[in-house]
């Protein structure tokens, strides 16, 4: 009886490998060949996932088994990865665990500031750091000697660039910037009449601050409004991200009283007009607010510090000050 079942078992286990060895080695054809996108610390469960959903491979639990059997299954790298039309599970693996993608995403963030963005280019893999330790007027110089400003906050577009694996770091910062240049042109060339805005680059410092002051669709034409409003009656913007960029490396996550009275370039509390450069990168949607404010008469805003985000916009000191009781004071 023993023997039997142990011939029985030792049958399973024979046709339980044989299985997972076809379904492992045998290669299976696609419609065409296919990208896999590792994204930053993505393991092998959620890659797998998605190739299994896609239906490149035949078995995601025997490519996921396999994967911790070899112990590859938390050592991807960030990039895209090409397969080909006819591949195995185990083809895929090796292409994987080979560490070497065909290209590499970089993400950049709206709203980051420029030193962000060249500390995540310069903390990515798999592509050459040529301008790593270059100062930020040289590296400017080299995209455009007559750029709009010698500053180069603001000047790049924020989004995800995809270069291939192994070229020059310098390739994403001339995209990033050809990129913005595109998008402010088009926005200054369809502004609404009447903003008070000088050229390009002061659109460009206007839609910083509102990329700064509210990541909602619903805000952002009205914050346009308020900051347009104000610079038609001469009266200062008062931005307080204006104020925490102005302090660079002393700012600790608080503004205090102090703080707002401290001049520097780029305090709007004791200087009128807009900062002499950006405060960050915008996108697309602040662009296109800096160039079409609401028509609101709107001169002051206050967060209602919810779960929304929004905030509360009023014509009059009066109004405002009842919102900040209602929406702070009252926390």
């Amino acid at each position: 009886m023993l023997k039997k079942l142990f011939k029985w078992l030792a049958g399973l286990f024979i046709l339980f490998i044989a299985v997972w060895s076809a379904l492992l080695f045998i290669p299976k054809t696609n419609d065409k060949a296919y990208r896999v996108k590792v994204e930053k610390n993505q393991g092998i469960a959620s890659v797998s996932r998605k190739l299994a959903d896609d239906g490149v491979i035949y078995s995601r639990p025997v490519l996921l088994g396999t994967a911790y059997l070899l112990g590859v299954h938390n050592r991807l790298h960030t990039g895209a990865y090409r397969l080909p039309k006819k591949v195995s599970a185990w083809q895929v693996l090796q292409r994987l665990r080979g560490g070497r993608p065909d290209s590499v995403t970089v993400r950049i963030v709206e709203g980051m500031r420029f030193s962000q963005m060249r500390d995540i280019i310069n903390g990515t893999e798999d592509i050459a750091h040529e301008t790593r330790g270059w100062s930020n007027e040289k590296l400017l110089q080299t995209i455009d000697p007559n750029a709009l400003s010698s500053h180069p906050e603001g000047l790049f577009f924020p989004d995800s660039y995809e270069i291939d694996a192994g070229s020059s770091d310098l390739q994403i910062y001339k995209t990033a910037y050809r990129t913005m240049q595109r998008h402010l042109q088009a926005a200054w060339d369809e502004r609404q009449s009447g903003l008070p805005y000088k050229n390009p680059y002061e659109l460009l410092i206007m839609a910083s601050l509102i990329e700064k002051e509210t990541a909602h669709e619903a805000d952002r034409r009205h914050v346009a409004a308020v900051f347009v409003n104000r610079l038609a009656i001469g009266m200062r913007l008062q931005t307080d991200p204006t104020v925490i960029y102005g302090m660079g490396n002393a700012y600790k996550g608080r503004i205090r009283k102090a703080d707002l009275r401290r001049d520097t370039p780029y305090n709007t509390y004791t200087r009128a007009g807009l900062t002499p450069t950006p405060i960050a990168l915008p996108g697309k949607a602040a662009l296109e607010a800096a160039a079409h404010p609401s028509s609101a008469k709107y001169l002051y805003f206050v967060s209602k510090m919810d779960d929304t985000g929004l905030s509360q916009f009023s014509h009059t000191l009066e109004e405002h000050n009842a919102a900040v009781r209602k929406y702070i004071l009252k926390r």
